[in-house]
């Protein structure tokens, strides 16, 4: 097969979905993986180059089993794209280890599981790795002690892999998206919410889901041949702001 092939995690809605849509634009195939079936299969039926593998990658001996069949499918793999996340927005004190532990299985274990099983495929074709991170790995907030950890997590296992890999032609970047208009961004952010954070942005705006694919199919491709072990917000210029107050910037 001439195509490139894209491995994406977390495919069935939200970035992972977009990013899948856009590879496939860019003449990429595409290998996406969600452990909602159902999801997936509706998310997917209607992608020319594109097939549903269901499988939950927190799961170390399901993650082997989704490798191997993404091989079999497809005979190499040339892209990463590790975005499969859980959150629970609780405070520190209502925050229990089995949600502890369930948004660390899946954000860090699952990016980890799915890197490493990934290593031969990828040295066979000097590909890349793409890990979503959040802005909250980048900045503290409430109601994110184990999200926002877990994703300080994958920015820095992003560097360790890059570190280790780079002398097999692998690239491994992170990307960190920061507010994104999804559906269920909308439907859990009040106006206030919403206010707050086109205050605190200085593009006064939600990115999309769209805007966030096009930075991961950038690090995925050529164009990036350069460029590995960094850390890439796409957030507006939320992190840029620090405190940031909006009044000082009229």
């Amino acid at each position: 097969m001439d195509k490139k092939i894209a491995l994406i995690t977390g495919a069935a809605r939200g970035i992972g979905l977009a990013t899948a849509k856009l590879m496939l634009e860019a003449g990429w195939a595409v290998a996406m993986v969600d452990r909602d079936g159902d999801e997936l299969r509706a998310a997917s039926k209607d992608l020319s180059g594109a097939k549903a593998f269901q499988f939950d990658i927190s799961e170390p001996e399901q993650v082997a089993e989704m490798t191997a069949a993404v091989l079999a499918s497809f005979g190499k793999i040339n892209a990463v794209v590790n975005n499969a996340g859980v959150a629970d927005f609780s405070p520190l004190e209502a925050t229990s280890f089995d949600s502890w532990r369930e948004i660390m299985a899946t954000n860090l274990d699952g990016t980890f599981l799915v890197s490493q099983a990934a290593i031969p495929a990828l040295k066979e074709t000097r590909g890349a790795i793409v890990n979503i991170a959040s802005i909250s790995g980048l900045r503290a907030s409430t109601l994110r002690v184990a999200y926002g950890t877990s994703k300080a997590a994958v920015i820095h296992l992003t560097k360790q892999q890059a570190s280790e890999l780079g002398e097999f032609g692998i690239r491994v970047n992170c990307v960190c998206p920061g507010p994104v208009k999804t559906k269920l961004a909308m439907a859990v952010h009040s106006q206030d919410i919403i206010d707050a954070y086109h205050d605190a942005i200085p593009l006064n705006r939600y990115g999309s889901e769209r805007e966030i694919a096009e930075a991961i199919l950038f690090l995925c491709s050529e164009k990036a041949s350069y460029v590995t072990g960094q850390i890439l917000a796409a957030d507006g210029g939320f992190d840029a702001t620090g405190v940031g107050l909006p009044a000082l910037r009229r």
